[in-house]
């Protein structure tokens, strides 16, 4: 495996004990932060909004996911589709793990943690793949067709994927299938004229892809919290493309006014999608029945990742331009508070504590 620059012997860097030790007894889980400008990790306490540890994590991080029982977290350096490797930092022991090296897979981004391994986009690449932590390998790699392949979903039973495509302006559900190989031929041979005989051979795995069309620059996207619709946030139109996911068409295109767009998130109720914009001052709130932008939030002058608490109460959004990030309570829709000193912050996760 290839180390980054800060090793394997890399700690973090504590700004404050006592506030470490509230965020492990007053809160179930610590909000994870990344910093473009200064190429770390920041550990909040979601209880105090205070940044109680940071850690490095290589160049040009853009996304962090947290393993299913918070022990780790993985970062995507993605230098513009040039790099080729994932972060890891020790969330108990707070430690740089050694650097996971992606070899010819180049430009990592959209990270997702599922089944025990780590699942990402490769946008140099064109393909999406999966990272096992136990054997330290990536176990599976497939290739999507499509340009800058995105932002990922996999679904709790491994059976289907969502990758959004920016410059190709689709979406890609891919599922899981079960094949049989081709048939032998019947006793006697093959008649003249005769179709061929049906598959009979052994079943094996396989993956389909359903490419969608949406709109141009298509970037972030969520599924809603019943599984049945896929929301995706066209950079390039403003426009969001509300996709049947089970169907697998678009269902409606919304005149959201969203240029820009940059992350869209369901509330876990359901009830809103967040929208974030890089270029513009607000964040979009949608109301997900009636698919009408109910509130603009002021928050800064751009924003990337969203990252919505899991008990529903607060959502916290990267607010890049301003080096801050901006907490809005779900329930008043408002700004209530600031995690500040974060340079370029962008993408977010959470960290449930076990």
């Amino acid at each position: 495996m290839m180390k980054t620059a800060f090793g394997t012997a890399a700690i973090f860097c504590f700004l404050s004990a006592p506030n470490f030790l509230l965020a492990q007894t007053s809160s179930s889980g610590s909000l994870l932060v990344l910093s473009k400008q200064g190429h770390t990790l920041n550990i909040v306490d979601p209880a105090t909004l205070k940044i109680v540890a940071r850690a490095p994590v290589g160049e040009d991080p853009h996304e962090v996911i947290a393993s299913a029982d918070g022990s780790t977290a993985y970062v995507s350096n993605y230098g513009g589709g040039t790099l080729h490797s994932l972060a890891a930092i020790d969330l108990v022991s707070r430690k740089a793990l050694e650097s996971i090296d992606l070899g010819a897979l180049r430009g990592p981004h959209g990270l997702t943690f599922v089944g025990g391994k780590v699942w990402f986009t490769v946008e140099g690449s064109k393909a999406i793949g999966s990272y096992d932590p136990a054997a330290k390998k990536v176990d599976w790699i497939m290739g999507t067709g499509q340009n800058r392949t995105h932002m990922i979903y996999v679904s709790d039973d491994l059976q289907r994927i969502v990758t959004t495509n920016v410059s190709s302006g689709t979406v890609s559900i891919i599922e899981k299938v079960a094949l049989r190989g081709p048939g032998g031929p019947p006793p006697g041979g093959a008649q003249a004229g005769a179709p061929p005989p049906p598959p009979s051979g052994p079943t094996r795995m396989d993956w389909n892809e359903t490419v969608i069309p949406v709109g141009n620059g298509s970037e972030g996207f969520d599924i809603s919290p019943d599984g049945q619709e896929i929301w995706v946030a066209n950079a390039g139109d403003g426009t969001i493309s509300v996709i049947d996911f089970p169907g697998k068409t678009v269902r409606q295109t919304l005149d959201a006014n969203v240029p820009a767009a940059n992350r869209l998130k369901f509330t876990p109720d359901g009830k809103h999608v967040l929208v974030s914009t890089l270029r513009g001052t607000d964040l979009i709130i949608l109301d997900s029945s009636t698919r009408k932008v109910t509130k603009r939030v002021p928050i800064g002058t751009g924003a990337a990742g969203i990252q919505v608490q899991p008990d529903g109460s607060r959502a916290f959004v990267a607010c890049t331009p301003d080096n801050y990030v901006a907490v809005i309570d779900l329930a008043s829709l408002q700004v209530v508070g600031r995690i500040a000193d974060i340079g370029q912050p962008d993408g977010m996760a959470w960290a449930e504590h076990h």
